[in-house]
């Protein structure tokens, strides 16, 4: 359901318009068909997105962003005041606030942005004038459905499309850098990469699961493995090596963003909990096996991966489930439920769809 606020002047088609997702990046890269669905739309408008630095810049060089906000600088959140100037500096017509916050809702309203859309169910939602009344807590529907909503105020209707279409620019550098990398541990031809963290951002599937799986699909497909992760998961992808017998490959923290894409891009198969690589892989074209909770505002059903070239794994017990209940950290009994047997299968399933490998005889 929408509904526009009553007394705003009536809606022209606009030149200018602003998407605004400055939080994590599978986020991000889940908010990019927004942009091609306003390029296929309005294709004379200037588009611009205001975004964080770290998961931004999966978003340099694609084709329907004319040009990103960054809205934080060495280390923290561009000053109030100076956002505030920016944005009008922009002289945006439109605003599409995808993910809101009542800083973001404040900076739209006082830079002046004529059309502010965002969500009817904040209690700052007065911020904006052209409301959209969905809710994403229920997770009836995925992030990119949800995401594509919000475009119907601006009467842009966009028909989500899978697999997820947003072809992202990986310049030839970061492709170089990648190939390298895996020259450099050994790996020249097919590999899996197992992303093990999920940045805090989900339920995760246990390190010793990784690692043991990592060890399977090595000894059985004959595939090297590589691990990913950032900077400050280099500690937990180590474990994963070491449980798979040391013969994981650890790159956890030695590529950038771009250089991430490259590498999945160059992947036969990415293994992951719920998180932004998850999405990238997607993107880039990868199969992907995605390890997701029951808890349905985590679930597959708004967050897994939006492409029918995966396999999604979740634990077959109860939503309120008490025995994950606890403090971050704490081993969670759910999803170790899901058996590494389970996860292999599912790998192995799609590595035979693609045609690329076939099991060794199992010790």
């Amino acid at each position: 359901m929408f509904m526009v606020a009553p007394r705003d002047r009536p809606l022209k088609e606009p030149s200018r318009i602003l998407v605004v997702r400055t939080d994590r990046l599978g986020d991000v890269v889940l908010t990019l068909p927004v942009f091609t669905a306003l390029r296929r739309c309005f294709p004379g408008a200037q588009l611009a997105m205001l975004a964080g630095r770290y998961a931004g810049a999966i978003v340099e060089g694609y084709a329907p962003v004319d040009e990103i906000l960054w809205y934080d600088d060495a280390g923290g959140l561009v000053p109030f005041r100076v956002m505030i100037t920016r944005l009008r500096a922009g002289r945006f017509e439109a605003a599409v606030i995808v993910h809101p916050t009542p800083r973001l809702a404040w900076l739209a309203f006082l830079a002046g942005i004529p059309v502010r859309i965002g969500t009817g169910y904040r209690y700052y939602s007065f911020l904006f004038n052209r409301r959209v009344y969905t809710h994403r807590k229920t997770a009836e529907r995925h992030e990119v459905e949800y995401n594509l909503d919000l475009l119907a105020p601006l009467g842009c209707v966009a028909v989500p499309r899978k697999p997820l279409d947003v072809p992202l620019d990986i310049p030839r550098e970061a492709r170089e850098r990648a190939r390298a990398l895996l020259e450099n541990a050994g790996v020249t031809g097919r590999f899996v990469v197992i992303h093990p963290g999920s940045g805090g951002s989900a339920r995760e599937w246990p390190l010793e699961h990784f690692g043991l799986l990592a060890r399977m699909v090595i000894e059985r497909m004959n595939l090297p493995v590589v691990v990913t992760g950032s900077g400050g998961e280099s500690p937990r992808a180590e474990e994963v090596a070491r449980a798979s017998s040391g013969r994981a490959v650890n790159l956890a923290g030695k590529l950038s963003v771009k250089e991430l894409a490259a590498l999945l891009a160059r992947a036969s198969l990415l293994i992951a909990n719920s998180t932004g690589p998850l999405h990238v892989g997607v993107a880039v074209g990868t199969p992907v096996v995605g390890l997701f909770t029951q808890i349905p505002v985590m679930g597959p059903r708004r967050w897994g991966p939006y492409t029918d070239n995966a396999r999604v794994l979740v634990p077959e017990r109860p939503p309120d489930c008490d025995e994950c209940a606890g403090s971050a950290g704490i081993p969670c009994a759910c999803m170790a439920s899901i058996t590494v047997e389970t996860a292999y299968a599912a790998a192995a399933d799609l590595i035979a769809a693609a045609g690329l490998t076939h099991e060794t005889s199992r010790p």
